[in-house]
């Protein structure tokens, strides 16, 4: 059943962009080959029961009393948030007139760490180091898990509006994997099974991206649950569904895949795919509230990884028209998208709330990477340079805030530059467990910093490397290093946070002690488990949807 699905999926993705590229008639067949294939791998939606221990509750009753009991943990994690999606810093979607005001008030009830970094610019890589606690590059997982074809296909796809063409490199393709052979390590120890250990119940809702073959699935990576997306991403509702607004990015050759395959499937424990019932975030949240309430009398700790708003853009009729303000059709959609998140995440803290436990809870807030590019809508990153897949701070700078009503002060600003895999210690100590000894551990405990017992730097560095592509930070010093193009930008954040003012031919001796460092943590870290077989260039200053200018920055990212 795995090769079948793995590689029918590949087949849809193929046949869903051989559709779009082929002439006349056959792309009309096509796409009627690939929806047949879709209607024979997700069956009907399925009811879902999650477990419950009701002995701690029986245990409270008989005695009169509650038990002492380690706070729950819950990780939320958006799907490609632009910094500027929300409104907590003042700006926000669509000239700050779509406001955010629960995913805000994580923040404002808790600690806004000002200087949050992804660990990575693209989603998978990122995701492996927020579960570890280390940087992904430590234990091979560099890239996404692809397969061969795919990005053979992807590169070899001509678009003559981009100045820089994809790359290919065959020349790796002999040190390849099988693609049912990607995945996390389950010799690494991730924050589900380092809080299981310690008598937590975990449970994992949405994105995974971590492997989709039975040995890299959640549950063999320290989930007792998980309702998982199949591979890394998925419609919100199928394309016709009377309660769904569409917004088809005819520029994006990827976004064409994604509409050919319609993939619309989730999967309960180790059970068949199943099709979700409603609008994909409301149903995620809809199971995450019964997690609450059923774990309501144990400690639990519940990753909850929307897809939103990531493509396809789909947006629920309800929250596209409260926002007819807004005059550009894509714009309003992901607008709408970005509302209907965070009515979510309002009513999983309302859960909270209701079920007793709000105050013993520590809640995390952040997204995987920055806003893409390729969506076509400006200013998500803003006042940012840069996108998801490049290591501006448009790529990597990202919404990270923690609350914990009995333990945080609310109002709290950290500017330490903070790291995802920081979420990995900061979880340990609350849970009051050490974490693994006989591996380097990367990040750091924040908790004393969020309740203003700890001042200075987080890190002395923070590194970042994708194939040839490196960046590091080092107090307010920010290198980045590329291959295509060969250069170096070099840039001072504390003076220039956006990334104008290139000063590596000024600042000789800065650049020279940096790329030092950088060349030291590059040789303790390891070969990749499986090659980047292409490379795409990204433009730093404007959407896939904008013709490209004379002399524009931009950089090749890898895969």
């Amino acid at each position: 059943m795995l090769k079948k699905i793995s590689w029918g999926l590949l087949l849809i993705l193929l046949l869903g962009t051989a559709g779009f590229f082929a002439a006349g008639g056959q792309a009309g067949v096509v796409l009627l080959t690939v929806k047949y294939i879709l209607r024979k791998q997700y069956g009907p939606p399925q009811s879902i029961t999650w477990q419950s221990d009701l002995s701690n509750a029986n245990q409270a009753s008989s005695t009169g009393t509650s038990l002492p009991r380690p706070p729950n943990v819950i990780l939320i994690v958006a799907d490609d948030l632009g910094f500027n999606d929300i409104t907590h810093h003042g700006a926000g979607i669509a000239g700050g007139k779509v406001p955010t005001p629960n995913i805000d008030s994580i923040a404002s009830q808790g600690v806004d760490f000002t200087n949050g970094y992804s660990a990575n610019a693209t989603c998978a890589p990122s995701r492996a180091s927020l579960m570890t606690g280390r940087y992904a590059t430590r234990f091979g997982f560099e890239f996404t898990p692809t397969p061969k074809q795919f990005m053979k296909l992807v590169a070899g796809i001509p678009d003559p509006q981009q100045p820089h063409p994809a790359i290919y490199h065959a020349e790796r393709e002999n040190e390849l994997i099988s693609y049912e052979n990607m995945g996390l390590p389950t010799k690494e120890i991730t924050l589900a099974k380092l809080l299981q250990g310690g008598g937590y119940h975990s449970v994992h809702l949405g994105k995974w991206h971590l492997g989709d073959s039975p040995q890299f699935r959640p549950y063999n990576h320290g989930f007792d649950e998980s309702l998982s997306l199949l591979h890394g991403g998925s419609m919100y509702l199928p394309t016709k569904d009377p309660h769904v607004v569409n917004s088809k990015q005819d520029f994006d050759p990827i976004d064409k895949f994604i509409w050919a395959a319609e993939p619309w499937g989730i999967r309960f424990n180790d059970r068949e795919p199943f099709q979700p019932p409603k609008y994909l975030t409301d149903y995620l949240t809809d199971e995450a509230v019964k997690v609450v309430e059923t774990n309501k009398n144990r400690p639990f700790f519940m990753y909850l990884a929307y897809n939103a708003p990531h493509t396809p853009l789909q947006a629920t009729r309800e929250d596209f028209d409260a926002l007819s303000f807004i005059p550009d059709h894509a714009t309003r959609v992901y607008a709408a998208m970005i509302r209907n998140l965070d009515r979510n995440i309002g009513r999983v803290l309302q859960a909270l709330k209701d079920q007793g436990v709000d105050d013993n809870t520590l809640v995390i807030f952040t997204s995987d990477n920055g806003g893409a590019h390729y969506i076509g809508v400006d200013g998500i990153n803003a006042p940012y340079r840069g996108w998801k897949a490049t290591f501006f701070e448009g790529g990597i700078r990202v919404p990270f805030f923690m609350r914990w009503p009995s333990a945080i002060p609310k109002g709290m600003k950290v500017n330490s530059a903070v790291n995802h895999f920081d979420i990995f210690a900061t979880a340990a100590a609350a849970a009051g467990l050490e974490v693994p000894k006989d591996r380097p551990i990367d990040g750091v405990n924040l908790l004393p910093f969020a309740k203003g017992k700890s001042t200075g730097n987080a890190h002395e560095s923070l590194f970042w490397r994708t194939d040839s592509y490196r960046a590091m930070r080092t107090n307010e010093w920010k290198l980045q290093v590329t291959e295509r193009p060969k250069k170096e930008w070099l840039y001072h954040l504390t003076v220039d946070p956006t990334e104008r003012n290139n000063l590596a031919q000024k600042e000789p001796h800065q650049l020279a002690s940096m790329k030092a460092k950088l060349a030291a943590w590059d040789k303790q870290q390891v070969k990749p488990l499986w090659p980047s077989l292409g490379e795409g260039a990204i433009a730093i200053d404007r959407t896939l949807k904008t013709k490209p200018v004379p002399n524009e920055d931009y950089i090749y990212y890898a895969n």
